[in-house]
């Protein structure tokens, strides 16, 4: 056997194993940052949500108590 084919061998599977490993770090990373961001987006629209006033519906009158539709 190839002492240098077995070498390139050998550095092949070591490549390819720190590849996945860093594929694998690079993913938990990624899904970290996705968790803070929606945690933050949630944080926004609750505060949002609690600032502005909801107006009240209309309930008499002729403006707003209606829905016109046409099929």
């Amino acid at each position: 056997m190839d002492v240098a084919l077995t070498n390139s061998i050998v550095n092949t599977a070591t490549a390819m194993a720190s590849a996945q490993s860093a594929d694998a770090v690079n993913i938990a990373v990624l899904k970290k940052a996705l968790d803070i961001q929606a945690a933050s987006a949630a944080t926004m629209l609750d505060a949002v949500a609690q600032t502005l006033p909801q107006p009240a519906l209309a309930t008499s009158g002729t403006l707003g108590t209606n829905v016109n539709t046409f099929a």
